[in-house]
């Protein structure tokens, strides 16, 4: 056996080193760690996902509910590609991630009258393929919102079947990395749906919403949790709109979180809202304005990585009430209006969306 005791090795252009073949041994007093597993399990890719919806036709009153996942590469610019189908397809599914694996829970089923489910979906992200039954969430609802960090994923609030569109204040969580159904965790300030949520590594946020029962309500209101706790939100602050907003959407690195569109209070004459608004997820206060989507729009879908923000699909009532495929960005960290990101492979709103490399990541 031959040894070779040298502190660098290079060819003779200085750009690579030499070709060693046969059985080979290293000593050395640094180390490498080789990446292990199969390579759909190792996480942290900046993928992000668009899930379920309705699509094509007019909503809320016509249209079909669908099953379809969508994936984009966060950090490129592009259109979204087929990713496989929900177990069952549905509209507005909380949704939670790790850095391998994406949850789906609960949402509106496509039955007429339709009725809501208590169905938690997960998928491997890394990965393409349809999704797989998790467990059950404790209340079958529609229109809840969630976050999580790298171990659980936490679910709030929705409206239950009955009596109809009555807000639920419950906060529920699972553990992401095993299978089961949800457990308590506490409640919110006041039963909404339609909020929007985001998250860093220790803190989950729930901002705006809204109450159909007995009259239809916005809130402006911001709660936060303690995600590896369990117990009741706590107040952070209020969004920009007096009046509050519902069916907006939030993402967030792991500092900043990100509120943008939904629809203003009242439901009868409110209108589709533009804005996005902004918080530091460390400390409490209001939201600040960060700048404008491309369109006004209710119903959409945000995810983002460490750096952008995107905001997929949505719906509009004008000039022609439809679902949009449009997917706009934004760098966080800045300040400003958003840009076009491509298309969705489809017409969508009301569906969910996660990634793999999202704030409460790290």
């Amino acid at each position: 056996m031959s040894q070779i005791s040298v502190n660098d090795i290079s060819s003779l252009d200085g750009n690579s080193g030499p070709v060693i073949s046969g059985i080979t041994t290293v000593s050395s007093t640094g180390y490498m760690m080789i990446p292990a597993g199969p390579t759909e399990y190792r996480g942290g890719r900046g993928r992000g996902v668009f899930a379920g919806g309705y699509t094509p036709g007019v909503f809320p009153f016509a249209g079909t509910r669908q099953n379809t996942i969508d994936y984009i590469t966060i950090e490129t610019l592009g259109n979204s590609s087929d990713f496989g189908d929900l177990t069952i397809a549905r509209t507005i599914s909380a949704d939670a991630a790790s850095s391998t694996r994406g949850l789906f829970a609960g949402g509106t089923l496509d039955t007429s009258p339709a009725t809501q489910t208590n169905t938690i979906d997960y998928i491997t992200i890394s990965s393409t393929g349809n999704a797989f039954d998790f467990g059950d969430l404790l209340t079958t609802k529609g229109r809840s919102s969630g976050c999580s960090n790298n171990t659980r994923g936490v679910f709030m609030g929705g409206y239950l079947q009955s009596p109809t569109f009555t807000g639920y204040t419950g906060i529920e969580f699972v553990t992401i990395s095993s299978l089961g159904n949800s457990s308590k965790f506490g409640d919110l300030f006041t039963g909404r749906y339609g909020a929007s949520s985001c998250a860093s590594p220790t803190r989950g946020i729930f901002a705006g919403g809204g109450e159909s029962n007995p009259t239809f309500t916005g809130y402006n209101i911001i709660d936060f949790i303690t995600i590896s706790t369990l117990g009741n939100a706590q107040d952070f602050g209020d969004l920009l709109l007096p009046g509050g907003k519902r069916l907006l959407s939030g993402c967030s690195n792991s500092i900043r979180g990100l509120f943008a569109g939904g629809i203003e209070s009242p439901l009868g004459s409110g209108a589709n809202n533009n804005v996005i608004e902004y918080i530091t997820i460390a400390s409490t206060g209001d939201s600040i304005d960060f700048g404008d989507l491309t369109q006004a729009r209710r119903f959409l879908q945000a995810t983002a990585n460490r750096t952008r923000g995107v905001f997929g699909g949505g719906y509009t009532p004008t000039p022609t009430a439809q679902g949009l495929n449009t997917i706009d960005y934004v760098n966080i960290m800045s300040t400003g209006n958003a840009q076009d990101f491509g298309d969705l492979t489809r017409l969508m709103n009301a569906g969910s969306a996660l990634s793999d490399a999202h704030g409460g990541l790290g």
